[in-house]
């Protein structure tokens, strides 16, 4: 029997929007996150096919081995995917798709294009205050790519992450807003609130590492990337700080219950636990696979900080499943 709290407006049918029959804003939307995608897909193409389009003399990538050609198709297959999420949430028979099909990609865009949403434009405006990439840092990096593929291809990333979040949220409101309306309600079972204080544990502890490289600390980074610190990586070290402490806060008011609207510890839950999940397990791949520069990769201890960075998103995000089964009808 179900005994959480919910708006009695749970049991209506909810006529308006509806994805059936998606209005000029959601057309328009639909557009605009189409056209974000071409950028990425373009240069990854171009790429694959041997261009050589943004990318600098000296560059590694000027001679990608099986790996990178292989990562560059992955990364291609996974923004191509968008395309498909933005045809889900506006088509007649994307209602139709079950829940996981579509909550599972959904979850994992949300978490690899929040930092990005975050980060991208924290970057620009520390430069614009002027502060930016230190020239030590810049001097101790090989060339990779010209700054303007990092531009275009963010910007786009940018745009896709906002107009997903645009159509997603109002496709979620007909299809499961049962789930967010009313309060958080009664308390989940002990067992749950044992795995949420655990993700606020290892988030909080994610957050702490992260602040440390943030504001210089060099331990457990290697010389290399201790070297590379600027203004910029600050910005991805304390977005990703935020996101931990946003997962880990989230589980833990979903998990406690009360009268707190469910949505808000929801949105926590689901953005923090999507960015710490995706960019940790993201970032592991990326430690253990082989280097651009064929170096060592980084120390163990950034790896094993990668993978707790994985578990937080993990740990909350059983939370948000258990606490999203509770506000089934029946």
């Amino acid at each position: 029997m179900n005994t959480r709290e919910t708006h009695p407006s749970d049991l209506t049918e909810v006529k308006l929007p509806s994805p059936s029959r998606p209005g000029a804003g959601r057309r328009v939307l639909r557009a605009v996150a189409l056209a974000a995608t071409v950028p990425y897909l373009g240069l990854k193409t171009l790429w694959l096919c041997g261009s050589h389009l943004g990318i600098p003399e000296g560059s590694v990538l000027r001679e990608p081995g099986p790996f990178f050609m292989a990562a560059n198709s992955v990364t291609l297959v996974m923004d191509a995917c968008v395309i498909l999420l933005v045809l889900v949430l506006t088509r007649p028979w994307g209602i139709r798709v079950p829940g996981p099909l579509l909550t599972v990609p959904v979850f994992v865009a949300t978490g690899l294009l929040t930092p990005i949403l975050l980060g991208f434009p924290g970057q620009l405006l520390v430069r614009a205050i002027g502060f930016g990439t230190e020239p030590m840092g810049q001097a101790a990096r090989e060339p990779f790519l010209d700054p303007w593929v990092f531009h275009v291809v963010y910007t786009g990333f940018s745009i896709q992450g906002l107009a997903l979040a645009a159509l997603f949220v109002p496709y979620a409101r007909e299809r499961w807003g049962r789930a967010w309306r009313g309060v958080t309600g009664e308390r989940l079972p002990s067992s749950t609130g044992v795995v949420a204080a655990a993700a606020a544990a290892v988030g909080l502890a994610v957050a702490g590492v992260s602040l440390y490289w943030a504001f210089g600390g060099a331990a457990g980074l290697g010389a290399e990337r201790a070297a590379a610190h600027s203004a910029d990586t600050a910005v991805v070290s304390v977005v990703h700080a935020v996101c931990a402490v946003a997962a880990g806060i989230g589980a833990l008011l979903l998990a406690r219950g009360g009268t707190l609207r469910a949505r808000w510890p929801l949105g926590l839950t689901w953005v923090g636990g999507a960015a710490t999940l995706s960019w940790g397990a993201w970032m592991t791949l990326a430690a253990l696979g082989p280097q651009l520069d064929g170096g060592e990769g980084p120390p163990v201890a950034t790896v094993l900080i990668y993978a707790v960075q994985m578990t937080t998103g993990l740990l909350a995000g059983t939370v948000l499943i258990r606490f999203l089964a509770t506000r089934r009808p029946g």
